[in-house]
């Protein structure tokens, strides 16, 4: 029942938001159908350390500091993708481009590890050891859009994101689930941006932590980037343990 509600909002939410805005210029796969990324062939590249298995846990690193990393047995027709034994690989990036699209990414971390899932590539939603209780969120915690960054000039931050509504991180260690609906932003005849992406409906372990947020520019130090109707999705896995499992997307129409 919840998931026919949930998919009633999503097709009236879209049927009221796209207005005159052109729908996305390149959307290949077929509407409504799930792709499965835990495939390799899915994406553009595949390094071959990552580690896929059928269970993964928590493990103190080298000096005997508790469940910073992950560990993983290596195991055929696993289920689990672990990004390596240091926890730093090269992003997944798919070979298909989309535009209005859902998300379904389950994922585990370790103590303090950061990852993300970027929509064009430029568009993150993080992901962060953010358990416990903060009386501050921002778009650099769990399930936040990424702040608009100039690290290259050592400004930092230029903004906050766009926080989560709650803290609904669980601990690391722990499965964790993001649903996503990305609205695509739009474009006119000319190229010219007519609307900005709207992040319509974000679910993170069963809490709403975002609703209609309007993403205005690419996240990050991408928020200079020119923005596309259509590109592809992204898993950052370059920036601390993480392990992936029933990772899928599919286009909206």
């Amino acid at each position: 029942m919840r998931r026919f509600v949930f998919v009633a909002f999503v097709s009236a939410l879209f049927g009221s938001l796209g207005g005159r805005a052109e729908e996305p210029k390149k959307l290949d796969a077929k509407a409504g159908e799930w792709i499965d990324l835990m495939k390799p062939e899915v994406w553009k590249k595949v390094d071959e350390k990552w580690i896929v298995s059928d269970e993964v846990k928590l493990a103190p690193d080298a000096k005997g500091k508790a469940d910073v990393r992950l560990k993983a047995e290596k195991k055929d027709g696993g289920k689990v993708w672990v990004n390596g034994e240091t926890g730093r690989l090269p992003n997944l990036i798919t070979k298909e481009a989309f535009g209005d699209c859902e998300v379904h990414v389950e994922f585990l971390i370790a103590k303090g590890s950061n990852a993300g899932i970027k929509f064009h590539e430029v568009y993150e939603i993080q992901i962060l050891d953010s358990f416990g209780s903060k009386k501050e969120l921002t778009g650099s915690d769990m399930g936040g859009v990424y702040p608009r960054a100039d690290l290259a000039k050592g400004s930092g931050y230029l903004d906050k994101g766009i926080p989560p509504k709650v803290n609904a991180a669980k601990a690391p260690g722990e499965w964790q689930a993001l649903d996503v609906v990305w609205k695509a932003p739009r474009f006119d005849a000319k190229g010219e941006k007519t609307a900005s992406a709207v992040l319509v409906k974000a679910v993170l372990n069963g809490e709403v932590i975002h609703e209609n947020a309007e993403v205005k520019t690419p996240t990050g130090s991408n928020w200079g980037k020119k923005e596309t109707a259509a590109g592809a999705f992204m898993l950052q896995t370059d920036h601390g343990p993480t392990a992936f499992r029933n990772v899928k997307i599919r286009a909206l129409k």
